[in-house]
């Protein structure tokens, strides 16, 4: 399907959502409709073992567009961003943001709330909105779950900026890379997440929110059910055991 602000493509088990408003992304409701409506489409993608947001420009996105953000349209506004990460709750397969450029606002929200995050050492976070009258929704639930109230409250209540070696520090980013082998080092590292199975990529996610938040005995009793109602009636865990013990290659099918 054609988008006028971004772009999909899916191949070799990996879907390529890309931010194409540069140069900076402002996420306007129209743009925000279009990556929901991927975003709904993935949900029902088969064989889907990864999902990449990425950006063209000098960020990675601005944020969400301020001159959408008046009484009139702010309900709408909200509803439509907010439904972003609804759908992604529903994507089974892992979400991955490569941010090579600044992130903030909306931008930082939806970068952070991908499961796993690879970033430039050029790359920038921040929530600026405290410094505009208004607070971050996304970040006000999403940060404290990361990385706790001091340094949520730290990055909600001063607006500041931050580099990704920071954000890194603080548990938000995964990798940082340099400037110049970004590209390579992170398609490096989705290879080893697309390498396996679309389903137990699938079950893993599912088992981290299972038990995420919770206390060991409530939390263990339902992975185990995941694991033995689900995960072991699958061709592929029978696949990657087999193919262990006969020391080769597992060959996936994905269901």
């Amino acid at each position: 399907m054609e988008y006028k602000h971004i772009s999909y493509a899916a191949a070799n088990h990996v879907g390529r959502l890309v931010l194409k408003r540069p140069p900076v992304n402002i996420l306007n409701i129209e743009m925000m409709r279009e990556i929901n409506d991927v975003l709904c489409n993935c949900q029902k993608a088969q064989g889907l073992r990864a999902l990449v947001f990425s950006a063209e420009g000098k960020f990675f996105s601005a944020g969400v567009d301020i001159g959408e953000h008046t009484k009139e349209r702010v309900r709408e506004m909200l509803t439509v961003f907010h439904g972003i990460f609804d759908n992604l709750n529903k994507v089974s397969a892992p979400t991955v943001a490569m941010v090579a450029g600044p992130a903030l606002g909306g931008g930082c929200e939806l970068a952070l709330y991908c499961d796993i995050v690879l970033a430039s050492e050029k790359a920038k976070f921040g929530q600026p909105e405290i410094k505009v009258g208004v607070f971050p929704p996304i970040a006000a639930f999403l940060l404290p779950n990361i990385v706790g109230m001091k340094s949520a409250a730290e990055v909600l209540f001063t607006g500041d900026t931050y580099t990704a070696a920071d954000m890194r520090a603080m548990g938000l980013v995964n990798r940082v890379f340099p400037e110049d082998r970004f590209q390579a080092e992170s398609e490096s590292f989705l290879e080893k997440v697309a390498s396996n199975s679309s389903v137990v990529l699938e079950l893993s996610k599912r088992a981290m929110l299972a038990g995420h938040g919770k206390p060991y005995r409530e939390a263990i009793p339902a992975i185990e059910e995941l694991y033995l109602d689900n995960l072991m009636s699958t061709e592929d865990a029978s696949e990657g055991l087999a193919a262990f013990i006969q020391k080769r290659k597992p060959a996936w099918k994905d269901k």
